[in-house]
């Protein structure tokens, strides 16, 4: 990529969005423009920015992620060459002024001057695979289904346990059940057709699937998150799964703990396989009781194991090998040795 030299801030609101553009060393050099947020509104924003003669190899459009707001707008603009940066909207709100006016005119310039000052930090924003964009929204789908069930299940199971109620009520919940949990069933169907069709991830699925402790849901998100990275300890940080230190001075000193946001459910998914794992698989349980002989409380001991499970899966998908039972893994120096 040649040297960026054209800054474009874009603040996303549902029906619309305002952008303006800077330069380097920054400077605004032209001013909030209102479009709206649809594809008629994303031609008229392409002719703006063409009109400014802003070639697509010395341009970066930065917004923040705002999820199906910013999504349309971003595939637009990738798709006719821009490079486009979707930044954490906390990482541009900790660069400024807590105490400054707030405008949508003035949030799009902070976004422009965010992507000036911060370029070399920028994580440039490439479309998904269509499988995988399918795959996230199927998994989404399947979440909100979940949760509908456990509530259901839930309120049938109080109903049962009170000594006066209609039996609609109970047949009602019992139908939802039934309805919701075939839904479920087909939407697992279609995840696994869609992967199997694609022969590169249909291999990265079946690699996460020897995997100890890794099913179908969890192999889905593992290979969507993946698609960023392979590194485990960044994946654990991402997750939610790593323990950070939080020290200063002699005043400020608390466990390490994992942060407490990332996406619950892969964090949860990785949870229970490190609980079925523990369990069932003698290896694993060793391992637990290792840690706990160490003096590590249960909690930890279990963090251990999923950070365990996701290295494990790293590997595997790295070294498009399976994961092998009875692998031992043996210092090259020691094994020298030994000849010697």
């Amino acid at each position: 990529m040649t040297q960026l030299t054209f800054f474009v801030g874009v603040d996303i609101a549902s029906a619309s969005f305002i952008a303006c553009i800077g330069t380097t060393p920054w400077k605004l050099t032209v001013k909030a423009m209102k479009f709206d947020n649809h594809e008629d509104g994303f031609a008229s924003f392409l002719g703006w920015l063409q009109a400014h003669s802003l070639a697509p190899e010395k341009t970066v459009v930065c917004m923040e992620n705002t999820g199906v707001y910013s999504e349309g707008l971003a595939y637009f603009l990738s798709a006719s060459g821009y490079a486009v940066a979707v930044e954490p909207p906390l990482n541009i709100q900790r660069k400024f002024p807590a105490n400054a006016s707030k405008t949508d005119e003035l949030d799009c310039q902070y976004i422009a001057e965010y992507a000036c000052r911060y370029v070399d930090k920028l994580a440039f924003w490439k479309p998904r695979a269509e499988i995988l964009e399918k795959v996230k929204v199927l998994l989404t789908t399947r979440q909100h289904f979940s949760t509908q069930l456990t509530g259901h299940k839930n309120a049938l199971h109080a109903i049962n346990r009170k000594k006066v109620s209609p039996d609609l009520a109970k047949q009602v919940h019992q139908d939802m059940i039934q309805q919701i949990a075939k839904h479920i069933k087909t939407i697992d169907k279609e995840i696994r057709h869609l992967i199997e069709n694609d022969p590169t991830f249909k291999q990265t699925l079946l690699l996460l699937l020897s995997v100890p402790g890794i099913g179908l849901q969890l192999a889905a998100h593992l290979l969507i998150v993946m698609q960023e990275t392979l590194d485990p300890r960044t994946l654990a940080a991402f997750i939610g799964i790593c323990p950070i230190k939080h020290e200063s001075g002699t005043s400020v000193f608390s466990t390490p703990t994992s942060r407490h946001y990332g996406p619950p459910v892969l964090r949860k998914l990785l949870y229970l396989s490190a609980c079925s794992v523990r369990t069932h698989k003698k290896h694993f349980q060793q391992y637990f009781f290792r840690k706990l002989a160490e003096g590590k409380h249960k909690k930890v001991a279990l963090n251990n194991i999923q950070n365990k499970i996701l290295k494990i899966a790293c590997a595997v998908v790295r070294t498009q090998k399976p994961y092998i039972p009875n692998y031992v893994s043996v210092n090259p120096l020691v094994f020298q040795k030994t000849l010697t």
